[in-house]
């Protein structure tokens, strides 16, 4: 029978099972975390976990909470169990089980005052977020922090006294350090976005320019926000994991994350109030994230893109599988050598060839259960970011731009809303209503597809791409999502 995780059974795990050596009493807040999600758990706080175990900085706790009704019920969960979480590392031969136990509290979202207090508490020295890459307020077109949004409009109304937005409550706990004479904490963005201190910076300075300028002027020029690249592989947890936790490892664990062995983080060294000694567990810290996180960017990012539409049009459920499927293997292969890793600027004591061939060993690990569906979410959002900008690249180099155009029009043929089975597919995006609309519209024109300057900017105005995009979306119509790769694998060997 499955032992109920929580620091009271540690004992009785099985002894291939690693667990926390230290007591929960030994650590003091010193981190606070919105957006405790499965990410979070399998990557910072997995590499807290290391630094506590070796007896390092441990006044470095976490002290997690949320902003979204979700998160709510996260944080149940969790103090339920001591805040510990089970990390399953999985690769093709082999799986670990290791508990973490970073986390010490957890306080509910909806309450702002109680998480104020708690970022202006001294001990307080960094706080963190994963909100996910749609989180920023973001115009997708322009790149830039969006001030009209709803949810910035009402934190600025209410003068950020009560805050129900992540970049409210940060501003909140920053002007009352200020206030209090307290120096500013650091403020750290984990989520997946191109130079994301900077898109951090914007979100917390735009939402309180709309309040006091002046104090929008302080938090630029007195606020650390630095950048930082990360990455692990980590699908959303099912029964499925739960079920396998309690099958193989014997812990009944509510929260636990199912991840991949692989993980990177690199960071600026930009923490004025101090920071943990994570290099002591492999974190890297440089000058400079940008080539680090465009690397990962447009070759990881933008490849899971690459292989999810044709997936998913195909009715491929899962990652490992897409890439068994040699075409889209193929697909995935020839797009990140002729048209996206040629625009990648050189990365510091990186092979990009060597960084492309573990990508797809990455795609390929049966163990992970990465779903197509999720990479398929959110395109409104990732298409941005993960593939337009290396296609403007593209066009202004001169390259060839085929396989990434017909990335976008896959994705377009995506949000009609069938596969090519006749299966239909569920909304997918937060704009699947608008989206669904474009695409059924873009089956007899085309160009219909593109008349959303919101994603694609003035791309549509560069003929070379237009008219590609054009015959692409009507070839996959006419003849289907293999017949159209199989047209750009042999368009590209051809002489």
């Amino acid at each position: 029978m499955a032992v109920r995780l929580s620091r009271a059974t540690l004992g009785q795990l099985g002894p291939s099972i690693r667990v926390p050596r230290y007591y929960a009493d030994e650590l003091s807040p010193g981190l606070v975390h919105i957006g405790v999600g499965n990410f979070h758990r399998a990557h910072q706080a997995a590499y807290l976990d290391e630094l506590f175990e070796c007896g390092l900085d441990r006044d470095w706790a976490i002290v997690g909470t949320g902003v979204r009704e979700s998160d709510a019920e996260m944080g149940r969960d969790l103090a339920a169990q001591d805040f510990l979480t089970t990390v399953v590392t999985q690769e093709a031969q082999h799986s670990q089980a290791r508990v973490t136990g970073a986390m010490i509290d957890f306080v509910p979202p909806g309450d702002s005052a109680a998480i104020i207090e708690r970022l202006v508490d001294p001990r307080t020295r960094i706080v963190s977020l994963t909100v996910t890459e749609g989180g920023y307020y973001i115009d997708p077109a322009t790149q830039a922090f969006d001030p009209g949004h709803p949810d910035i409009v009402a934190d600025a109304a209410d003068r950020l006294a009560s805050p129900k937005t992540a970049f409210g409550l940060i501003a909140a706990g920053l002007l009352r350090r200020r206030a209090a004479g307290l120096p500013a904490f650091t403020v750290m963005s984990c989520d997946n976005l191109p130079g994301n201190g900077h898109v951090t910076v914007d979100a917390v300075a735009g939402l309180v320019d709309l309040v006091t300028p002046g104090d929008a002027r302080w938090i630029r020029e007195n606020v650390a926000f630095p950048n930082g690249m990360v990455d692990r592989i980590t699908p959303a947890t099912s029964e499925r994991e739960r079920k396998a936790l309690r099958d193989d490892f014997g812990i009944d664990d509510s929260r636990p994350v199912f991840c991949e062995d692989f993980r990177q983080w690199v960071l600026e060294d930009n923490f004025p109030a101090g920071r943990p000694r994570l290099e002591e567990v492999g974190v890297q810290f440089v000058a400079d994230v940008a080539p680090f996180e465009l690397m990962k960017i447009r070759i990881l990012n933008g490849g899971h893109a690459a292989i999810a539409y044709p997936a998913g049009l195909l009715d491929v459920h899962f990652v490992h599988d897409a890439m068994q499927d040699a075409q889209i293997a193929r697909f995935l292969s020839a797009l990140l050598d002729d048209e996206v890793i040629p625009v990648v600027p050189p990365v510091p004591d990186t092979d990009l060839a060597d960084y492309k061939r573990t990508i797809e060993r990455r795609f390929a690990n049966p163990k992970i259960g990465d779903t197509i569906r999720r990479l398929c979410l959110d395109g409104s959002n990732r298409q941005p970011k993960f593939i337009l900008p290396t296609l403007r690249d593209a066009l202004q180099a001169g390259r060839p731009i085929d396989g990434l155009t017909l990335v976008s029009a896959l994705w377009c043929r995506y949000c009609f809303g069938e596969t090519e089975s006749g299966q239909a597919i569920a909304p997918n995006d937060p704009s699947w209503a608008r989206l669904n609309a474009q695409a059924r519209r873009a089956r007899l024109e085309p160009e219909a597809w593109l008349q959303m300057p919101d994603i694609y900017g003035n791309l549509p105005e560069d003929r070379r791409f237009r008219e590609a995009f054009g015959r692409t979306l009507q070839r996959i119509w006419q003849s289907g999502t293999r017949a159209s790769i199989d047209h750009y694998l042999a368009s590209r060997s051809s002489p």
